[in-house]
């Protein structure tokens, strides 16, 4: 297990890896690119591809012993074996629908998972030019938790809940009922809908309080988010209380979770 120092000398440089594979993206979209479609009738692009290739290539150079589970590489049948390594998680385009429909709330997504939880995460939104880190040492030997706007590091943390939350929400992949099920305990002040990962850094850095989510999510999707949002000083947990667990191999499903800035 990588000591806190190391976790965050991977993070700097991950980070500056997850801008160059942003600036492909941004680079590709400009040019205009073909939209196939997966086997689970999802899009992909060659953004996606090529994204995930740069990440690749850098993780291979610093932690060459570690299992790389990659959305793409899955796709195309590709699944490593995990053990219990820790092992990488890689989203190199979340929100691919945002991206093809030229919005802006698509990201990049990088997680280190020890021990069934992420430790280490990276969400690049290359649109926003944001991104948000977040790093947890063996035994809670040290947190790491910031955003980088304009080449500068603030720290990020959760809020203490007030009265009148704050709700954030998917802009794709709502459940209405069950949603406002789950609300009618609440007294919400302000939804807000956002797509890809931002949702876990919107709680993190404070701006939301809750992000409850009854579809469907890869690991691939969650990872990162959640590494940041932990390092902020929350948790995601299933509707149980439990800390959502990593590994779940072959097809890395998640079921529904809360990500939650606390009490």
């Amino acid at each position: 297990m990588p000591d806190f120092s190391t976790l965050c000398t991977w993070a700097d440089k991950l980070l500056s890896t997850a801008e160059s594979a942003g600036k492909e993206i941004l680079g590709i979209r400009s040019q205009g690119f073909a939209v196939d479609v997966k086997d689970d009738a999802s899009p992909v692009t060659e953004a996606d591809r090529v994204a995930e290739s740069i990440i690749i290539d850098e993780i291979e150079k610093i932690s060459p012993a570690f299992p790389i589970v990659a959305e793409e590489r899955v796709s195309s049948g590709d699944i490593p074996e995990i053990n219990d390594f820790p092992f990488w998680l890689i989203d190199a385009l979340d929100g691919t629908k945002e991206f093809i429909k030229n919005g802006s709330d698509f990201t990049v997504n990088i997680a280190l998972v020890y021990d069934s939880v992420p430790i280490l995460g990276i969400v690049h939104a290359p649109a926003k030019q944001e991104s948000f880190v977040g790093v947890i040492g063996p035994k809670e030997s040290g947190r790491r938790a910031e955003v980088w706007r304009k080449k500068k590091s603030i720290p990020i943390s959760v809020r203490k809940r007030p009265r009148h939350i704050i709700v954030a929400g998917s802009r794709s992949h709502e459940v209405p009922k069950e949603m406002e099920l789950f609300l009618h305990n609440y007294d919400v002040n302000k939804r807000i809908v956002v797509g890809s990962s931002l949702k876990f850094c919107l709680v993190a850095e404070g701006l939301a309080d809750l992000y409850p989510r009854f579809g469907p999510t890869h690991e691939w999707d969650t990872g990162a988010g959640h590494a940041v949002l932990k390092a902020a000083g929350g948790r995601v947990h299933t509707f149980d209380g439990t800390e959502l667990r990593y590994k779940k191999v072959p097809n890395f499903l998640n079921g529904k979770f809360l990500a939650d800035g606390g009490p």
